[in-house]
């Protein structure tokens, strides 16, 4: 059973999800003290970002151990609990890998720091001399995804200033070279060791980037985005998924392949999905996208199409632990998100944005394939913008000298109940305070304060998820879709034989087509229109 084609997936960012020790940092009891309310949504799996031991430079995506769970968050036995009682309530479990680095704490990076240029240890990694007199320069010009140079020099043991490694990331985050096969072996283990556990599928960080061109060939800045890079979809990578995948199958029941891959160009995007290599993968097209029906028509028909020759499911994602949460992108002017410019502070609508997520969760929810909910968009939660610097911790806001805000704004932890903070995060008479602030505003946004109220956001999408799962036409991503007929600003479209969605993305009320019944609308009609920034889904009149 592939059950990842159509499942809706919620992702939990253990460490803002719920605390239930109440050192202010939340962790698996809390996640497994809440998985009757993560099956009440209606979602069918979900996906942890990563548990395991790391001194939390980057929120734990710089691992020292692929096999353990970090303290902070709990116990290997904490996390087996998890997996066996969300499996009880019918919830399947995805896990975070980060197969590009590791921590610079990690056993094999501290063996390689201890080792001579030139020997095993260090082959594990990128070392390279420097350039220029002395080697003071960096082996290229590479840049680090959070700000400044992609390489750091270290100090050999015998005290002389030495090679440079390479960090993608922060440099706390060396990266594996996966052109050596003790690192592919690794993973393999790695992979095997946590699907014996009963993880039903793995989601893969990062996932074009872990080959690099041997060369290091300095990156061409003036290259246009879609231009391949030197440390982007090079050759080799495409074996390492096939052989994962072998992994993955020889699971009764198979398990899930899904990648975190940021490609501008569709196609290339689609030789991940091939049938021997990765299930599925994230769509951030689609949530980079302006609110606006052209571009997202577009965007939609581009990944359908990319999608189709190899035989793979479409996921659907509004919004992430990475990126700005679409209650905060959709009450600016512009919409779109890019993270080369957060449009952190700028003029906001909350009210709109509001009312066009909810419009947008009733588009994402009926287009066929996957569609992803990360915690908190569920209660119309918006990027809180204005935390003190002290609090932040977000690797991109220090290594750019706060120029990047960083994404410390969308992990702010979950308001569960009561009227200000830490609203039930931590549990009564906790030693500490959140580790991000909440905003006192949140006091109306709980999951109390939601709950049973027809008109919050969470009942929204408790309606549309049940509606999703029970809809053999909205359920089933083999259900065709079709366009429909409609006016400028308007996305209509037609899933199996008698359920239309539709937005209206216009700044004019829309009239509707021929229908039944209405199964769920984002806001209420009025005199039967579709008012501005709502969306619908109908029962259609059978011809």
């Amino acid at each position: 059973m592939q059950w990842w084609r159509d499942a809706a997936i919620y992702q939990v960012y253990v460490r803002s999800f719920a605390d239930g020790n109440g050192d202010g940092i939340g962790d698996l009891r809390g996640v497994r003290d809440r998985l009757d309310y993560i099956a009440g949504l209606g979602v069918d799996a979900i996906w942890l970002n990563p548990w395991y031991p790391s001194p939390m430079a980057d929120a734990g995506y710089d691992i020292a151990d692929f096999r353990d769970i970090d303290p902070v968050f709990g116990t290997l036995t904490d996390a087996d609990a998890l997996i066996a009682e969300a499996h009880e309530r019918g919830l399947r479990v995805i896990i975070d890998v980060v197969p590009n680095h590791c921590s610079d704490q990690h056993p094999w990076f501290q063996a390689a720091l201890a080792a001579e240029p030139r020997s095993p240890e260090r082959s594990r990694f990128w070392f390279r001399p420097g350039r220029g007199p002395g080697g003071d320069l960096p082996p290229n010009n590479w840049v680090s995804h959070f700000g400044g140079p992609a390489w750091t020099r270290v100090t050999e043991p015998d005290g002389r200033p030495g090679q440079w490694y390479l960090h993608l990331f922060a440099s706390q985050q060396p990266d594996f070279n996966w052109d050596n096969s003790e690192v592919r072996e690794e993973f393999h283990g790695i992979l095997r060791f946590w699907l014996d556990r009963g993880a039903d599928g793995i989601r893969i960080d990062s996932a074009a980037i872990l080959v690099k061109d041997p060369f290091l060939a300095d990156a061409d800045p003036q290259a246009p985005p879609q231009a391949p890079h030197p440390y982007t979809d090079r050759d080799g990578i495409h074996e390492i998924y096939r052989q994962w995948r072998r992994i993955a199958d020889s699971y009764p029941g198979g398990r899930a392949l899904i990648g975190e891959i940021w490609l501008p160009d569709p196609h290339r995007f689609a030789l991940y999905l091939r049938s021997n290599e990765m299930h599925s993968a994230f769509n951030f097209d689609f949530l980079a996208a302006p609110w606006d029906a052209e571009a997202l028509r577009r965007t939609v028909d581009e990944t359908l199409a990319a999608h189709a020759p190899v035989g793979a499911p479409a996921t659907w994602v509004l919004s992430n632990h990475d990126v700005t949460r679409h209650v905060t992108r959709y009450g600016r002017a512009d919409t779109t998100f890019s993270f080369a410019d957060r449009r952190h502070g700028r003029e906001l609508d909350l009210v709109l944005g509001t009312r066009r997520a909810r419009a947008a969760a009733l588009l994402t929810m009926a287009l066929p394939g996957s569609v992803y909910v990360y915690q908190g968009e569920e209660l119309g939660l918006w990027e809180i913008e204005d935390l003190p610097d002290s609090a932040r911790q977000d690797p991109m806001w220090h290594r750019t000298g706060g120029a990047d805000p960083g994404r410390d704004g969308c992990r702010v932890p979950l308001p569960w109940s009561g009227g200000e903070p830490p609203f039930g995060f931590s549990p009564s008479g906790g030693a500490a305070r959140p580790w991000l602030p909440q905003p006192g505003s949140w006091r109306d946004f709980t999951v109390e304060a939601q709950s049973e109220d027809p008109a919050s956001m969470l009942e929204l999408y408790r309606a549309a998820l049940r509606l999703r799962h029970d809809e053999p036409s909205l359920r089933s991503e083999r259900e065709p879709m079709r366009w429909l007929p409609a006016a400028p600003g308007v996305l209509a479209f037609r899933r199996g034989d008698d359920v239309a969605c539709v937005i209206n993305l216009s700044d004019v009320p829309a009239t509707l087509p021929e229908h039944d019944s209405v199964l769920l609308s984002s806001d209420p009609l009025e005199d039967g229109l579709l008012s501005p920034n709502t969306g619908v889904w109908l029962r259609l009149r059978r011809d």
